[in-house]
């Protein structure tokens, strides 16, 4: 067993609410759209510490929200209005009810166990905890080269304009306290909001910390990424923003508050 894994299991028979420690409420925003055979294989991953799990659905026609309910009766489900991984977002944030909130995709790629490694930084003092494939400890074994120089082109241009040391930007494995959402605004409906929020976490001064995270290859199904078209509308997203509200501020190295 792992570090992450045993840390994880130790917390998961733990009460929430204890006499030495109460662990904030976790809300976990779960996009989905045809995701029933992932959903299957992520859901008892998730820890059992873990506040709501809400699914926001994008008008799945394989069962996933039914899958989902008939595996854990906890589950939240909330159908997006219309498509867009943006807007799903927006209408998860909308809906959570925790103190932080913590974004997952359903399709397999982010390990649930590292759940507690977003939860452990935003306590540390952490306002915006963002994942990272390029950083000691992570990894991925799901890009593809364009896809690889792509994060790192967009990655090293948000260094130089917005003054961040970021390792890693195209990265949808986020936490964040939930009082912070009017602050991140996220108000665009594409793959692009990972990026946005981002630079609206730049811009409004939070403190930001990176935290090694693992990328797997999604199990089943197809992503619905599209790596130059999307590219496209992240690399317009970078140069609004920077255009609107300069700004500049450091990520926290780990283990600083």
């Amino acid at each position: 067993m792992s570090a992450i894994e045993a840390l994880e299991s130790s917390h998961s028979s733990m009460p929430v609410q204890g006499p030495m420690f109460n662990l904030p409420r976790t809300s976990l925003v779960i996009p989905t759209l045809n995701e029933a055979e992932n959903i299957k294989l992520l859901l008892p991953r998730i820890p059992t510490w873990v506040h709501e799990i809400i699914i926001v659905d994008g008008r799945s026609t394989d069962g996933t929200p039914d899958i989902a309910r008939s595996m854990r009766n906890d589950v939240k489900i909330v159908l997006q209005p219309k498509k867009g991984k943006g807007i799903a977002l927006r209408t998860g944030f909308e809906a959570a009810s925790g103190d932080m909130i913590v974004m997952l995709d359903a399709d397999g790629s982010m390990d649930p166990y590292e759940i507690i490694l977003f939860v452990a930084a935003l306590v540390a003092g952490a306002d915006f905890v963002k994942g990272s494939r390029f950083m000691q400890g992570g990894g991925t074994s799901d890009m593809t080269v364009i896809r690889r120089f792509g994060n790192l082109g967009l990655t090293l241009l948000v260094r130089m304009l917005y003054g961040s040391s970021f390792s890693d930007l195209c990265y949808g494995y986020m936490g964040f306290w939930r009082r912070h959402v009017p602050l991140l605004r996220a108000d665009c409906d594409g793959f692009e909001i990972e990026t946005l929020i981002n630079l609206r976490a730049l811009k409004n001064k939070l403190k930001i910390m990176e935290v090694a995270s693992f990328e797997s290859e999604r199990i089943y199904g197809v992503s619905n990424l599209r790596a130059l078209p999307d590219g496209w509308r992240v690399l317009k997203t970078i140069f609004r923003e920077r255009v609107s509200t300069p700004t500049g501020v450091q990520v926290l190295e780990p283990g600083i508050s």
